[in-house]
Protein backbone atom coordinates (compact mmCIF):
# COMPACT_ATOMS: atom_id res chain seq x y z
CA UNK A 1 0.00 0.00 0.00
CA UNK A 2 2.72 2.32 0.72
CA UNK A 3 4.48 1.52 -2.92
CA UNK A 4 1.18 2.37 -4.39
CA UNK A 5 0.37 5.45 -2.56
CA UNK A 6 4.18 6.72 -3.33
CA UNK A 7 3.71 6.00 -7.09
CA UNK A 8 0.54 8.00 -6.80
CA UNK A 9 1.85 10.97 -5.49
CA UNK A 10 4.59 10.81 -7.96
CA UNK A 11 1.91 10.44 -10.64
CA UNK A 12 0.33 13.92 -9.34
CA UNK A 13 3.59 15.48 -9.30
CA UNK A 14 4.34 15.11 -12.82
CA UNK A 15 1.00 15.65 -13.70
CA UNK A 16 1.26 19.19 -12.58
CA UNK A 17 4.64 19.61 -13.94
CA UNK A 18 3.87 19.05 -17.09
CA UNK A 19 0.59 21.71 -17.03
CA UNK A 20 3.05 23.84 -15.47
CA UNK A 21 5.59 23.38 -18.31
CA UNK A 22 3.00 23.79 -20.41
CA UNK A 23 1.93 27.43 -19.26
CA UNK A 24 5.46 28.53 -18.66
CA UNK A 25 5.58 28.34 -15.28
CA UNK A 26 8.17 25.64 -14.88
CA UNK A 27 10.87 25.99 -16.89
CA UNK A 28 12.87 23.14 -18.55
CA UNK A 29 16.56 24.03 -18.43
CA UNK A 30 16.01 24.42 -14.62
CA UNK A 31 14.45 20.93 -14.71
CA UNK A 32 17.05 18.98 -16.40
CA UNK A 33 19.83 20.87 -14.79
CA UNK A 34 18.30 19.96 -11.29
CA UNK A 35 16.12 17.50 -11.63
CA UNK A 36 13.34 16.41 -8.12
CA UNK A 37 13.62 13.21 -7.01
CA UNK A 38 10.14 12.91 -8.83
CA UNK A 39 11.27 13.51 -12.07
CA UNK A 40 14.21 11.13 -12.15
CA UNK A 41 12.76 8.01 -13.42
CA UNK A 42 10.31 10.69 -15.88
CA UNK A 43 11.55 10.09 -20.02
CA UNK A 44 13.01 13.35 -20.96
CA UNK A 45 10.97 12.65 -24.41
CA UNK A 46 7.83 12.56 -21.90
CA UNK A 47 9.42 16.12 -20.27
CA UNK A 48 10.34 18.29 -23.63
CA UNK A 49 6.44 17.00 -25.04
CA UNK A 50 5.22 19.24 -22.12
CA UNK A 51 7.22 22.22 -23.33
CA UNK A 52 5.40 24.63 -25.34
CA UNK A 53 5.73 24.61 -29.23
CA UNK A 54 7.31 21.34 -28.84
CA UNK A 55 5.69 17.72 -30.60
CA UNK A 56 7.31 14.08 -31.16
CA UNK A 57 8.96 15.47 -34.21
CA UNK A 58 11.11 18.53 -32.56
CA UNK A 59 11.17 16.52 -29.44
CA UNK A 60 13.11 13.19 -31.19
CA UNK A 61 15.05 16.09 -33.66
CA UNK A 62 16.46 17.59 -30.21
CA UNK A 63 17.33 14.10 -28.43
CA UNK A 64 18.90 12.79 -31.78
CA UNK A 65 21.13 15.96 -31.82
CA UNK A 66 21.79 15.54 -28.38
CA UNK A 67 22.50 11.78 -29.08
CA UNK A 68 20.22 10.45 -26.59
CA UNK A 69 17.76 7.59 -26.62
CA UNK A 70 13.86 8.41 -26.72
CA UNK A 71 13.93 5.87 -23.96
CA UNK A 72 16.38 7.74 -21.68
CA UNK A 73 15.12 8.93 -18.43
CA UNK A 74 15.90 12.37 -16.62
CA UNK A 75 17.70 10.36 -13.86
CA UNK A 76 19.68 8.47 -16.13
CA UNK A 77 21.63 11.32 -18.57
CA UNK A 78 24.71 11.58 -18.41
CA UNK A 79 26.42 15.13 -17.61
CA UNK A 80 27.34 15.06 -21.32
CA UNK A 81 23.75 14.69 -22.26
CA UNK A 82 22.35 16.92 -19.83
CA UNK A 83 24.97 19.83 -20.61
CA UNK A 84 24.28 19.14 -24.15
CA UNK A 85 20.55 18.74 -24.48
CA UNK A 86 20.19 22.23 -22.31
CA UNK A 87 22.10 24.04 -24.95
CA UNK A 88 20.35 23.47 -27.55
CA UNK A 89 17.45 25.26 -25.62
CA UNK A 90 19.91 28.19 -25.43
CA UNK A 91 20.42 28.35 -29.20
Amino acid sequence: MEALKRANDIRVKRAQLKKDLKTGRANIEKILTNPPEYVATAKVFDMLMAVPKFGRVKAARFLNQARISQSKTVGGLSDRQRSELIGLFNR
